[in-house]
């Protein structure tokens, strides 16, 4: 049976301590950030304390208010444990917003390899899950997000790098712009919704 890796948001401890109880993980990845405030920091010793002997405890230090960074991070980390074959359960109850927000993003981008995303309620420590939603972008269309974001702007030029038509191109580029992921501000640009799903 695979070891389940909980990666989780904190601030206060109940909805981390009720995630360990009813889920067992064998590891917890902390999300975190350079300077935390001391409520956060004492969180995190007192996991460390209490739980360190017996469960693997790592952090995973991110931004703090740039969810795309936090995405690519948390994606990165849901990638790495499942290639290390354990299960992966996401819990985005603490911490700031845009934390928990780049962390459901990160889960999103990665949704094949996620187990579940929860949310612990302050009120009753009652456990909510999360559907496990996705980017639902072709790789076409994602390999087109990718030259818009390293700096490409002529669709001639993308069509020829992704290997479409000149008008498959348009096509696509004109769904993208639908879809919120790129903008046509000068020439085409590509949004943080685009930078989130192409990671």
């Amino acid at each position: 049976m695979p070891n389940l890796t909980l990666i989780t948001t904190l601030y206060t401890l109940d909805p981390v301590l009720v995630c360990i109880t009813r889920l067992s993980p064998s590891k917890v990845i902390i999300i975190t950030e350079d300077g935390a405030v001391d409520k956060k920091v004492q969180a995190e010793n007192i996991l460390e304390a209490t739980f360190g002997k017996v469960i693997e405890i790592k952090k995973l230090i991110t931004s703090l208010y740039d969810p795309v960074r936090i995405a690519q991070d948390v994606a990165d980390a849901i990638e790495k444990e499942h290639d290390r074959g354990n299960q992966v359960i996401l819990n985005v109850s603490g911490g700031r917003k845009p934390q928990a927000f780049g962390t459901l993003f990160g889960a999103y981008a990665r949704s094949d390899m996620v187990k579940r995303i929860v949310y612990v309620t302050e009120e009753d420590n009652f456990m909510l899950e999360f559907p496990i939603l996705s980017f639902n972008i072709s790789p076409t269309k994602k390999a087109i997000l990718e030259h818009i974001r390293l700096g490409e702007k002529a669709v001639t030029a993308i069509a020829a790098k992704v290997g479409i038509s000149r008008g498959m191109a348009y096509n696509h580029i004109r769904e993208l712009k639908d879809m919120g992921y790129i903008s046509d501000e000068d020439g085409f640009s590509i949004t943080d919704s685009g930078r989130l799903a192409v990671i």
